[in-house]
């Protein structure tokens, strides 16, 4: 529990705990694993998951609605991968590095998607990102983006204010 929501109690989040917890079960789905061979490891899941999260948020800002929801998410993904951190062993001292990198770390990600998007092509940026840089094979490359890139249009077909409200595609 962070140290805020043990002074002064959890903050209310509406939708965002449950489209967060949407967001973590998507990006653990096998497929991104096995078809697309993302490792299988904590970086693995943490940048699959945020791949997802990416997804989810550039969607939410294109909407002034949506950036309430957006922030909200981001906390409860602060707040995850702080419980996360120390589950794994990192104590209170260093646990604030640790939180500053992974929030720079999605941030990159958002940064890196967003102008991929816009660019067209978002394999340089799932190659640097999910793979840290090391290719996989075509067919695993092919198969991230194309489930990204599903994902996203899905996201398109849905009114951000629903998206905000946790009404999220299939």
């Amino acid at each position: 529990m962070a140290l805020f929501e043990r002074l002064f109690g959890r903050p209310e989040r509406g939708a965002a705990p449950a489209i967060y917890a949407a967001m973590v079960a998507r990006g653990r789905e096998p497929h991104w694993y096995v078809e697309g061979a993302v490792p299988d490891s904590i970086d693995g899941r943490f940048d699959m998951i945020a791949a997802v999260l990416c997804m989810l948020l550039l969607r939410l800002e294109q909407d002034p609605v949506g950036v309430p929801a957006a922030t909200m998410l981001a906390e409860c993904f602060i707040d995850d991968m702080d419980a996360q951190l120390r589950e794994i062993g990192v104590g209170d001292v260093v646990i604030g590095k640790h939180m500053g990198k992974m929030m720079g770390m999605l941030g990159g990600r958002l940064g890196a998607f967003r102008d991929a998007m816009a660019a067209g092509d978002l394999k340089p940026a799932l190659v640097r990102n999910l793979w840290r840089g090391e290719a996989p094979d075509p067919a695993a490359l092919a198969h991230v983006e194309r489930a990204l890139l599903a994902w996203r249009d899905s996201l398109a077909t849905v009114p951000v204010g629903d998206l905000a409200a946790g009404r999220l595609p299939g």
